[in-house]
């Protein structure tokens, strides 16, 4: 080695370590609950639910929809159980309420020809028998009961709701005789009625000659002379299944006064005596009742059957 080299300078140490090539790893963590060589850290747990929000942060539209949910139910059940009620009355058979309904309003419902025929035929409807035909001489205006009966007939009606009074009067085929036959319509309902018809049979209200029905006189006809002294034999009877009263009294187209009318079962008695028994009056009455009574009783069922 020469001289030049055994005498160069020697570089000084360097006052800080040399920086690595690369970054050492990371130190590895430890909860402060574990540490190396202790027993395994516990599970995880969820976290937990939220509770319900106090009272006063619920929202108010529930409280209310509940409480009209609540009365919505009430009503529904309310209704249903009157509903039940009503299905359970005396007239809540369908066919008896129907009936009643039609024959309420049969009155203005029912043309007046249907009820009153201009012709009504009586096929075995006279004495023995023998065939009636009557003739109809005018219908009188729908009127009420205080001005179509007397006032103590109108009084025992009344009970049922006397209504509204349709009546016509008819001559027989001679011209010798006058019937006036008349339709009662009441507001009752089916125990009104049954009521009013046990009332009738039980007390004989029927042979009564003070509950006689007023005639109906038509002026420049055999009934101008038809009056309440002309009346000589009457029926009358109360329709149970409808609200209808059906009547009919009879007299002499000559316009003779009768001192002493009977009702018509008496007059048809076989062996009576009487001028109205002679004369089949008490047939006029109870024929043309009858006859009067099966039309209406056929067109209301008809109507009940099929609704117009």
């Amino acid at each position: 080695m020469s001289t030049e080299a055994q005498r160069a300078p020697v570089p000084p140490r360097p006052t800080t370590p040399p920086r690595p090539a690369s970054p050492p790893p990371p130190a590895p963590y430890f909860p402060p609950t574990w540490y190396p060589g202790t027993s395994a850290p516990p599970p995880p747990t969820a976290p937990p639910l939220p509770g319900k929000p106090p009272a006063h942060f619920r929202r108010p539209y529930r409280t209310v929809a509940a409480g009209v949910c609540a009365v919505l139910g009430l009503g529904l059940i309310g209704g249903a159980a009157t509903g039940s009620w009503l299905i359970s009355d005396s007239t809540a058979d369908p066919v008896a309420r129907s009936a009643y309904t039609v024959g309420r309003d049969a009155w203005h419902s029912i043309p007046v020809d249907t009820l009153f025929p201009r012709t009504l035929k009586g096929n075995g409807a006279g004495p023995g028998g023998a065939d009636r035909v009557w003739t109809r001489l005018a219908v009188a205006p729908d009127s009420g009961c205080a001005t179509a009966l007397d006032p103590l007939l109108a009084k025992t009606l009344r009970p049922a709701g006397c209504a509204h009074v349709l009546r016509a009067t008819y001559t027989d085929a001679t011209a010798s005789s006058v019937t006036t036959v008349g339709l009662v319509f009441t507001e009752g309902d089916t125990d009104a009625m049954r009521a009013l018809s046990t009332r009738f049979a039980d007390e004989h209200l029927d042979r009564r000659a003070d509950l006689l029905p007023r005639t109906y006189p038509v002026d420049n006809s055999p009934a101008a002379a038809f009056g309440n002294r002309q009346r000589a034999s009457w029926s009358v009877r109360v329709l149970s299944e409808l609200p209808v009263v059906v009547y009919a009294v009879s007299g002499f187209a000559d316009g003779r006064v009768t001192a002493s009318p009977q009702p018509a079962d008496r007059a048809m008695a076989s062996g009576a005596t009487t001028a109205a028994a002679q004369a089949g009056l008490g047939h006029e009455a109870k024929g043309m009742a009858d006859r009067v009574e099966r039309v209406l009783r056929t067109k209301i069922a008809d109507l009940t059957e099929k609704p117009e």
